[in-house]
C-alpha cells in the first residue's frame, strides 16, 4: 500500500491526519474526504481549522478521556462550523503487561468486548452524521482511532492487509510526536518506560485484533449486531465510505 498524495493532510499543528479513501473494497473503492482519522487537534492553528472545514469536515469525534480534554482542550469544541462530540473510548481500561502479552492487542480486545455500548455510540454518530466529512481522533491517532478505523474499513469490505498497513502507517507519521507524548506522560506522573510499549503499532497487533473479531464473533456483521446495530446502520456506515451516503 502506497500513501496517496492526498491521504495525509499536512495541517499545521498536527502530524497524523489521514483520509480513509482510496482502498479497494471488493468491487468498490473507499471514497476520498468522507472519513478522516487523526491525532490530537489541540495544537492546530486557526488556519488549520479553516483548512479542515474547507476540506469538508462537518463532524469531529474526540475519543479522548475527560482528563485529556481538560489538559489539552479541543479547539473544535466551540467551533460552530462543525458538530463536535466527545466519547471516551478507553475509559476505565488499563493496559495489561507481561512477558508473553501483546499489551496493545490485549487492550484492543478489552475495548472491543467491554466497551461495546461506547463503540456503538461512536459508529452511530458516524452513520448519522450530516453531509460532509467525519473526522475522529485521539492523542496519537493510533489506538482508539486505529480501532474505529479498522472496524469501518472491515465493514466496508477492505482487505485485512490494507487495514493492517493503514494501522502500521501511524508509526511513520507520529515519529516526531513520540518524545512529546512521553514528556507529557511524565508531567502527568506516568512511567515513561511503561509508556513506550504503548507507542508501538506493529502490524501483528492489528492482524491479531482482526482475527479476534472473526474468531469471537464470526464476522464484522455479527460483531456490529452484538453492538446492537442493525443492518441499516451497518449499511449506512459502508455507504459513508463507498457509496452515495454522505
Amino acid at each position: 500500500m502506497g500513501m496517496h498524495p492526498n491521504r495525509h493532510l499536512p495541517i499545521d499543528g498536527t502530524f497524523n491526519i489521514r483520509d480513509l479513501g482510496g482502498y479497494s473494497a471488493g468491487a468498490a473503492e473507499t471514497l476520498w474526504r468522507r472519513i478522516l482519522r487523526a491525532d490530537g487537534l489541540h495544537r492546530i492553528t486557526e488556519a488549520g481549522r479553516d483548512t479542515l472545514v474547507s476540506e469538508g469536515v462537518r463532524t469531529v469525534i474526540d475519543l479522548r478521556r475527560p482528563a485529556e480534554l481538560e489538559a489539552q482542550p479541543n479547539p473544535f469544541a466551540a467551533d460552530t462550523r462543525v458538530r463536535y462530540v466527545n466519547v471516551s473510548l478507553f475509559e476505565n481500561l488499563a493496559p495489561t503487561y507481561g512477558p508473553q502479552i501483546d499489551t496493545l492487542h490485549a487492550l484492543y480486545v478489552r475495548a472491543l468486548e467491554e466497551r461495546m455500548e461506547v463503540i456503538a455510540s461512536i459508529l452511530t454518530v458516524i452513520a448519522e452524521a450530516e453531509a460532509g466529512a467525519v473526522l475522529f481522533h485521539c492523542t496519537a491517532g493510533k489506538d482508539r482511532t486505529g480501532l474505529i478505523a479498522a472496524l469501518l474499513l472491515v465493514n466496508a469490505g477492505v482487505a485485512d492487509d490494507d487495514i493492517i498497513a493503514d494501522y502500521a502507517l501511524t508509526g511513520r507519521m507520529i515519529a516526531p510526536l513520540l518524545e512529546d507524548i512521553l514528556a507529557h506522560a511524565a508531567e502527568q506522573g506516568m512511567d515513561e518506560e511503561a509508556m513506550r510499549p504503548l507507542l508501538a503499532c506493529a502490524p501483528e497487533t492489528m492482524r491479531a485484533t482482526l482475527a479476534h473479531i472473526g474468531e469471537r464473533h464470526g464476522s464484522i456483521a455479527h460483531y456490529l449486531n452484538a453492538l446492537g446495530l442493525g443492518d441499516a446502520v451497518a449499511g449506512r456506515l459502508k455507504s459513508k465510505l463507498t457509496g452515495d451516503a454522505q
